[in-house]
């Protein structure tokens, strides 16, 4: 698996614009509401601005006046005025709250509903080479970012870059020196935004990559926390994670600095520009250029703009870590979908379950062009109804074969075909309906039993007397009637992963899962292995009747599971070397005498094992 940061996708390439820009599709239904929030702001800035106006004309008239010659009418309505404009700049703030915080939550629940989506059309060797804490983290961390943004970063940092252009003019109203002044003093901080940008994009983009490294090992942890108890492995693991957080804790130190460097300069050259804009206005005022009212305005107009000149250098962190988000995201969206349905599917009714491999080749796509196919010209056809076992050492394609059929991986060269016709050519919702697999890393999900062993037959009303006869037959062939002593019988929620299950009760379930899918073709990926002697027996009994009817091809790691099997394919070095009844093999293939007899010896092994478990219990 890789991280994140291995993946340099077009997105990289982008400017901060065109980077974010990829979100409209998502922001396009709610695009009016999201301008009337940037509207309600800017009139909140402008209100702002506006009150020095207000006090310029107070200053000049009733306050110059002095005491004797106050027109508290005047000082009256001005106050009055003032505190309207201000009422009415709060109204603006709730209203732009108001305005964009449903839309951006729409946002957001579209942009995770469409990146899960994506996720479960990607193929699975999409999700071999990709860690899944990275793909929680964008789940979860950079979208949620991105509807914030959507919220408060994007309008405030528009509305504040007018409010300070507008306010820079109104600066040059009073008199052109002030403006220059403080135009000119503030001039170097696009020069430091530049170098900010430049070091906290960087940052920013391994900060939440490595946020997603650490999602993978806490993630890797719980579920193997069985595994690093039993080999004392804590400590080690603790160590693995406390060098990925400090990594992170560094980073997020850098980035901290650089947010603090560019504010050292957003603080300090305002309060410059303020000193020296004072000596100026002191000066012009002693010459008869400028008076105390506009001097008043001129200042009163320059803390105003304090706030949205402070805030830039927030609010372009925030763009900048949403540009990442963005990146991230659009990473994924982005991935090749290299399994996906024809563009004129062929339909095949009710499927005989004939299944035939013809010249098929496959190789991984990270494999070296030195390497052979992992499978190299495999021939080999089932007849509708038949039972195929496939034997073979270990790395001879067996487990690869059997991805195939249902197009969890697609073929490099030749074709699979269903009743004479290319998978390929399928629809996949049609091929899976199928095709029904079951494996030997048996994955449940935190759902009852019932709604574990149904998860193939969407086409069953739930709790109808049918799907309740499809439940009760699939568990009745597993074996699995164990679940009646669960709490809540097949209502029982199972927990993550089923690691509330012994290992076997979680193999019968996966089992039951596969056959009350029904499909007309059923491959088994050594779905006994975890299951005692006496158990194994009885499912293969139920079993028989049930392969009877369905073309089935299984993955043999016992030779208990190979006498299942009408006949056997032998697997060597990813060919079909041999083809027959297992009888027949035992005659012909001294090869196929050998990878029976490493079965032999490793059952023999385990069964030693488990009585000695037994016996300690």
């Amino acid at each position: 698996m890789t991280s994140s940061s291995e993946h340099l996708e077009p997105t990289e390439r982008l400017s901060t614009v065109r980077a974010l820009a990829r979100l409209y599709p998502f922001a396009k239904p709610v695009i009016g509401r999201l301008v009337m929030g940037a509207v309600s702001a800017l009139l909140a800035s402008l209100l702002a601005l506006s009150i020095p106006l207000v006090l310029e004309v107070l200053v000049q008239g009733p306050i110059a006046a002095g005491a004797s010659g106050v027109d508290r009418a005047q000082l009256v309505w001005g106050a009055a005025i003032i505190l309207v404009l201000g009422l009415l700049e709060a109204v603006m703030v709730w209203l732009r709250r108001w305005f964009v915080l449903a839309p951006s939550t729409k946002v957001e629940y579209d942009l995770r509903t469409s990146f899960y989506e994506r996720l479960q059309r990607l193929p699975v060797s999409f999700h071999d080479r990709w860690q899944s804490g990275q793909l929680l983290s964008r789940m979860m961390q950079d979208i949620s970012m991105l509807r914030r943004w959507m919220a408060f970063g994007i309008v405030l940092l528009v509305v504040n870059l007018l409010t300070i252009l507008v306010g820079m003019g109104l600066l040059f109203r009073w008199h052109w020196a002030l403006g220059v002044t403080f135009l000119v003093v503030c001039a170097p901080l696009w020069y430091a935004g530049y170098r900010f940008e430049k070091t906290y994009g960087t940052l920013a983009r391994q900060s939440q990559d490595q946020a997603g490294d650490l999602a993978t090992s806490v993630e890797e942890s719980v579920h193997g926390i069985r595994v690093l108890k039993a080999f004392g492995r804590g400590k080690h693991a603790l160590q693995k994670f406390t060098r990925q957080a400090e990594t992170l804790r560094e980073t997020e130190l850098s980035k901290a600095r650089a947010v603090g460097w560019i504010w050292f300069w957003l603080v300090l050259l305002p309060e410059i520009a303020f000193a020296l804009c004072l000596g100026v206005g002191i000066v012009l005022q002693q010459l008869g250029q400028l008076s105390i009212a506009e001097l008043v305005a001129f200042f009163a107009m320059a803390t105003v703009l304090r706030w949205p000149m402070e805030s830039i250098g927030f609010l372009f962190s925030f763009l900048l870590d949403a540009r990442t988000a963005s990146d991230r995201i659009f990473e994924v969206f982005d991935e090749e979908n290299t399994i996906t349905d024809p563009a004129a599917p062929v339909t095949l009714g009710a499927s005989r379950g004939a299944l035939a491999f013809e010249g098929v080749h496959f190789r991984y796509q990270d494999a070296a062009d030195t390497e052979r196919d992992l499978l190299d010209g495999i021939d080999l056809a089932l007849i509708p109804g038949e039972t195929m076992a496939l034997v073979g050492l270990t790395g001879s394609g067996k487990t690869t074969l059997t991805t195939l059929p249902a197009r969890l991986y697609d073929v490099t060269g030749g074709r699979v075909t269903v009743d004479g016709v290319d998978v390929r050519d399928l629809t996949l919702k049609e091929l899976r309906t199928h095709v029904g697999m079951a494996f030997e890393d048996s994955t449940l999900f935190s759902q009852s039993v019932r709604e574990n062993v149904l998860l193939g037959r969407e086409d069953l009303a739930v709790g109808s007397d049918e799907a309740e006869a499809v439940l009760r037959e699939a568990l009745a062939v597993a074996q699995a009637g164990f679940v009646d002593e669960l709490p809540h019988g097949v209502d029982t929620i199972i927990g993550e992963e089923g690691l509330s299950l012994s290992g076997g009760q979680r193999q019968r379930l996966a089992l039951a899962r596969a056959i009350a899918a029904r499909p007309a073709v059923l491959v088994l990926d050594d779905p006994l292995s975890a299951l005692d002697v006496d158990t194994e027996a009885l499912v293969e009994d139920a079993l028989r009747e049930v392969m009877a009817e369905t073309t089935t091809l299984v993955i043999a790691h016992r030779p208990s599971t190979v006498m299942l099997a009408d006949r056997v394919a032998l697997l060597e070095e990813g060919r079909v070397t041999a083809v027959g009844t297992h009888a027949e093999l035992l005659r012909s293939s001294e090869h196929y005498r050998h990878v029976i007899s490493s079965l032999e010896d490793a059952e023999a092994e385990e069964n030693t094992r488990m009585r000695r478990t037994e016996v300690n219990l």
